[in-house]
């Protein structure tokens, strides 16, 4: 596998955000970032801005993002903008965009979630993140809502083997460009039906969240299937939403990606009704400790800091747009 270096990284020129690449920070970075939540959109989005250009700074390396903060009459107050239409490496936050070119041909009527694909020994990714490679039972299949429910909360590297085995490489590519995505695009390889994860810019991954919420992105049912999976308990934990209760993690709808030394998330924050009210694309590499894919990494641990800041920075405030309930989650206890 071919491994893209950032430039910059290589170059040894770290980009790390300052206030002034974020938009509205009037507050220096080293100012307080916590206290009672905001009223007001600009003032919630200025509090976004401090908090992310004082966390990012202190994890170092080069960081690009775009945030932005929903106003009820009118377009959304953008929090922030470093590096925004710089296209990288997305990882597995473009496994949003692989769900999302799944889900358009199931509106089409040309796949349904309930359609078994095969699981083979041949297509389980070796070693990789997920829970296909550590089944050692192969052959055997499962229904494509599994493959996209294991592909968006464990992240599962086999699952994005099993997507283009029912949606090759330029035919996704070509439903996220008719979408409004020309930037956010899978690498295909000699084999059309598989794919490296590709590339996007914080700004499409941005809209992208914000016309899936909108409800302009898929069909109603898909959209309620698709954020379901990135509210649920079990997606991803280590980074915006680690140090929340479990309430509070039901509110957000997120999806990270890491890979050599990148550490990217990106997501959807709700009101209380459900209405999406913080959107964020945040795209991290160059940090210390590459070697280190867990909850210590400099990056994580920033947007484990920056995460309920963004979540108190809103909190006094309305989102817009449909409305997205999340699904009651009990635990069992069996039986």
């Amino acid at each position: 596998m071919t491994i893209r270096l950032n430039r910059r990284t290589a170059l040894g020129l770290g980009t790390v955000a300052t206030a002034g690449t974020v938009l509205g920070a009037a507050t220096p970075a080293s100012a307080e970032v916590t206290g009672a939540a905001p009223t007001t959109p600009a003032r919630a989005a200025r509090r976004v801005a401090t908090t992310y250009t004082k966390f990012s700074t202190q994890a170092g390396g080069n960081w690009q993002a775009y945030v932005s903060v929903a106003r009820p009459d009118g377009p959304p107050v953008v929090a922030l903008a470093a590096q925004a239409d710089q296209r990288i490496e997305a990882y597995s936050v473009n496994k949003i965009a692989v769900a999302t070119a799944v889900l358009d041909k199931i509106d089409r009527g040309l796949l349904t979630l309930d359609q078994r694909v095969e699981v083979t020994a041949a297509i389980v990714v070796p070693g990789g993140d997920g829970i296909f490679s550590l089944d050692g039972a192969y052959p055997s299949s499962v229904t494509l809502g599994h493959v996209l429910a294991n592909l968006l909360t464990v992240s599962d590297d086999t699952a994005v083997r099993l997507c283009g085995s029912v949606c090759p490489a330029a035919e996704l590519n070509a439903i996220l460009v008719g979408k409004g995505f020309p930037n956010t695009q899978v690498e295909p390889v000699a084999n059309p039906n598989r794919f490296f994860l590709g590339t996007s810019t914080p700004r499409e991954t941005h809209d992208l969240l914000r016309a899936l919420v909108a409800g302009t992105l898929l069909s109603p049912a898909s959209t309620s299937f698709l954020l379901g999976l990135l509210r649920s308990p079990v997606a991803f934990a280590d980074g915006i939403r680690r140090t929340m209760s479990s309430d509070d993690r039901a509110r957000i709808a997120t999806k990270a990606g890491w890979f050599a030394d990148a550490r990217h998330e990106a997501g959807v924050i709700f009101d209380r009704s459900g209405a999406a009210v913080l959107t964020y694309a945040l795209f991290a590499d160059g940090q210390a400790n590459p070697d280190d894919f867990g909850a210590t990494h400099p990056a994580v641990q920033a947007r484990a800091a920056m995460g309920p800041r963004f979540l108190t920075a809103v909190d006094r405030l309305s989102g817009t747009g449909a409305t997205h309930r999340a699904a009651a989650r009990r635990p069992s206890n069996g039986g």
